[in-house]
């Protein structure tokens, strides 16, 4: 017995002793990695955004990292990001087909189907149904606007004291979407909206975190009871719920009659479009939950990071409320026009996206052929992962990098002016699904409770903790949040 666990032992010495990972020839620069597990040593997997900014300091803003045997490119800075994300488009425009995500959606959806015809042809559905829908448009605003009725007499109930708005805004940005999916919305204590919110969470929470890291480095422990297990249980509970809600949806449509999102797909499908292989009931499923992951994580989480720091901030939030009262004087409610009236409150909101940086590392990105990318040879099928939290906060880009400063969006004359380098959406063509509907909700929602409420931090919460929790998306730790009328 001895005998045999020290003969292991030796053969795991030689294994890491001789089985080295080989860079290809003029590949992107990086650590050496070791056997089975490539770099993760490099990485404080909870939340390895120092470490990028650390190894882009070293080795340059084009460098590689392995997760086990898999390669990563890592693009830092908005250089970098810019010249693969835009002017070489068609070569970094793929989606990896063996991490985490591709493997929970089954490389399916809009958000991680491949690049090619099927992706054009959901893409090119989704974008033009959802502006039939009202995107960018007065239809959608008065659908945000409604549901800021139902946000208001909320939080007026507390008004006064403090609650805990961790999920609120997901349920929020939730309703929204709904009504674009399904014309309806559901009521903040519904428990299938709190299942669902819920189990979005949890997902980008596992995926984005260490167990999805190792899932994705360390094929051999995948098919393990390990937590990341956990994710998939929760994609195929959002699954059933979606499906069920499709079915019952069929029964009650009027062909040819569209009234929502779900609707127009099924017309598709009645008319067998587009061939017939591009659209199909299990796509149509995953794509509703690509449209409610875009639309509802980048809003919620900026609006919790927004409230984290007007409520730190009063000189700040105060000035906005002096902008908003004088451009809103005797008007019911605000409209997205009035941004451009509100350079100062326009500046703050963006100030907002920037240091929540939502998806710090975008969605991940493959190359589609043999390419090359600032003097390095990158070959077909390499993972890609544009650092976007990195151009969100780059030196030379932003006036105050590293500090929350509504000066980063404003000239000299006090006149709203947004960057090049403001990529809180990522860039290019698979630049994210729901930028028009966050843009707009962001606004209408934070001046609308501008307006009404003045925000605080509870004298007893101690002090704020502006560290992030790292996942596919950023989000503050939990805190409280006080409101009284103003």
């Amino acid at each position: 017995m001895l005998d045999t666990f020290i003969l292991a032992w030796i053969l795991i010495f030689l294994l890491f002793l001789f089985v080295r990972i080989q860079r290809p020839k003029n590949f992107p620069p990086g650590p050496r990695p070791v056997p089975l597990f490539g770099n993760l040593f490099e990485l404080n997997i909870t939340n390895p955004l120092k470490d990028f900014e650390r190894l882009a300091e070293r080795y340059g803003n084009v460098y590689s990292l392995y997760f086990g045997r898999t390669p990563a490119v890592f693009l830092t800075g908005f250089k970098a990001v810019k010249e693969a994300l835009v002017t070489k488009a068609l070569d970094f425009s793929g989606r990896p087909q063996n991490i985490i995500m591709s493997h929970l959606t089954q490389g399916n959806g809009v958000v991680f189907l491949n690049y090619g015809p099927a992706w054009r042809e959901h893409r090119r559905f989704s974008l033009m149904t959802l502006r039939n829908f009202g995107m960018g448009k007065r239809s959608m605003e008065d659908r945000i606007l409604g549901e800021i009725e139902h946000l208001t007499a909320r939080l007026e109930k507390s008004a006064g004291g403090c609650i805990n708005p961790q999920t609120l805004f997901h349920e929020v940005a939730s309703n929204v979407i709904y009504q674009v999916l399904y014309s309806t919305r559901y009521d903040y204590h519904d428990k299938t909206l709190q299942e669902y919110v819920n189990y979005f969470t949890k997902i980008t929470k596992i995926a984005g975190g260490p167990w999805g890291m190792i899932y994705d480095a360390l094929p051999i422990v995948r098919a393990l009871p390990l937590p990341f297990k956990k994710a998939f249980t929760y994609f195929e509970e959002i699954k059933k719920m979606i499906a069920s809600r499709v079915s019952k949806h069929k029964t009650s449509r009027v062909p040819g009659e569209p009234e929502n999102f779900v609707d127009c797909y099924l017309d598709v499908l009645d008319k067998g479009a587009n061939g017939g292989t591009y659209f199909n009931d299990a796509d149509l499923v995953r794509t509703i939950m690509d449209l409610h992951g875009g639309g509802t994580e980048t809003t919620s989480n900026t609006l919790l990071t927004a409230f984290l720091y007007l409520m730190t901030k009063p000189d700040i939030q105060e000035r906005c409320q002096k902008e908003i009262d004088e451009i809103l004087e005797g008007k019911a409610h605000v409209s997205f026009e009035d941004r451009h009236k509100m350079p100062y409150t326009h500046a703050v909101i963006h100030e907002c996206q920037r240091v929540a940086s939502t998806f710090p590392l975008s969605v991940q990105h493959c190359t589609t052929r043999d390419t090359e990318l600032m003097g390095y040879s990158i070959p077909k099928g390499t993972l890609i992962i544009p650092n976007l939290y990195s151009v969100l906060s780059e030196e030379g880009q932003w006036k105050f990098p590293h500090e929350f400063n509504p000066a980063n969006f404003l000239n000299e004359q006090g006149q709203f002016e947004k960057p090049e380098a403001f990529l809180p959406f990522s860039i290019g063509p698979r630049v994210c699904l729901g930028e028009g509907l966050a843009r707009m909700e962001l606004f209408l929602i934070l001046v609308t409770l501008l307006r009404r409420f003045y925000f605080f931090w509870p004298q007893d919460a101690g002090e704020p903790d502006f560290t992030p929790v790292f996942g596919v998306t950023l989000t503050p730790k939990p805190y409280r949040m006080g409101l009284r009328l103003r």
